[in-house]
């Protein structure tokens, strides 16, 4: 098993370098650059030089530098070359990503071009809104989800299978977003009953709360934005639970425990268990980056939440190529090595695979 990790960790680094190669070189084709979007704003607005004061000197990412930008005709020379030197950009591409890479390798992410923060910062400041979505929409999908695929798988065919499946279809063809806005018209003081708060993850008088105030206020405030998260996850979650289940009940290994008579708890959780949840692990790496680290924008938008969503959104907008490269960079090395994990948890539920095995 040591080596396979060995492999799977060495396959890391070309997989993470290829990730950032193609992500640099689309952005090469881009148009509306970051300084193409500063001197836009100052030919419109008249007043950007507040957007630069973070452009943070050896920033090594985004587009090509050229003169000729849109929305810089009339502006002296001098000052477009003096941007293209703060922002990296008067160098070859090559060289900014050879640096930008040189960076991240020491888990330098730079500083943001707009917000006169690092990257690293940046993220952690926003990381509180995702770790709440995340982990209480990811925790409670797997608690539902998983008894409920079971209990499904068992009593297939019968009313509560039929009714339960419908429930689930229903909630899984209504938009995440919708369902938020549901909720906010009934529960937060939309039209009908003021029960939840509408916007940030604490009152304003948390820190003067006791320890059960602030743990109570904590859930009161992210109790509608979770809901919101994990309806949809609900459907794909129990209904591949209940087929894996239901394959595995079906073949003879299982025939066989019940004529030895096994109790049928002991079947199912005993034998039947490690083998079907094989299939719903394997879909743990995607869930946890997709909900964990990327966030959603609409439900952060819908309830005042500044999270990793909008992080992105407005940097990809605003051409920060620093935040856009960071958190790229960052997410998909864990999730490189969230994959890895799986497969060691695939050895914890079932012994007998034996990945150094295969051909």
């Amino acid at each position: 098993m040591g080596a396979y990790i060995l492999r799977r960790l060495l396959l890391v680094i070309p997989t993470l370098l290829g990730i950032m190669i193609i992500n640099f070189a689309l952005t090469q084709f881009v148009p509306g650059g970051p300084i193409e979007q500063i001197l836009a704003n100052l030919e419109g607005q008249g007043d950007v030089f507040e957007g630069i004061s973070g452009g943070g000197g050896d920033a090594d990412v985004g587009q090509g530098s050229d003169s000729d930008y849109i929305g810089g005709r009339g502006l002296p020379p001098e000052f477009i070359a003096e941007l293209e030197r703060e922002f990296g950009f008067d160098k070859p591409p090559l060289e900014r990503f050879l640096n930008m890479m040189w960076n991240y390798m020491r888990f330098d992410f730079g500083e943001s071009y707009f917000r006169s923060i690092s990257v690293f910062d940046l993220v952690m400041e926003k990381m509180p809104v995702s770790i709440t979505l995340g982990l209480w929409s990811t925790l409670i999908a797997y608690l539902v989800s998983i008894p409920l695929g079971i209990k499904k798988a068992v009593k297939d065919g019968t009313p509560f299978d039929t009714w339960t499946s419908g429930a689930i279809i229903v909630g899984y063809a209504i938009p995440g977003f919708l369902f938020a806005i549901l909720l906010i018209v009934l529960f937060a003081g939309g039209s009908y009953f003021r029960i939840f708060p509408l916007r940030g993850l604490t009152s304003g008088n948390f820190e003067d709360l006791s320890l059960i105030g602030k743990i109570l206020d904590y859930f009161w405030h992210i109790t509608l934005p979770v809901l919101a998260s994990t309806i949809s996850a609900f459907a794909t979650l129990t209904l591949l639970t209940k087929n894996s289940f239901l394959d595995e009940i079906k073949k003879q290994y299982v025939i066989t425990a019940r004529a030895k008579g096994l109790s049928e708890r002991r079947v199912l959780y005993g034998h039947v268990f490690r083998n079907a949840m094989l299939i719903v692990i394997s879909g743990f790496p995607a869930l946890f980056i997709g909900v964990f680290f990327g966030g959603s924008l609409i439900i952060e938008t819908l309830f005042s939440l500044d999270g990793l969503g909008r992080l992105g959104f407005e940097a990809a907008v605003a051409r920060d190529y620093p935040v856009v490269f960071g958190t790229l960079f960052a997410f998909s090395l864990i999730g490189l090595v969230v994959g890895i994990l799986t497969d060691l948890t695939y050895v914890l539920i079932d012994p007998r695979i034996d990945f150094e095995a295969r051909n």
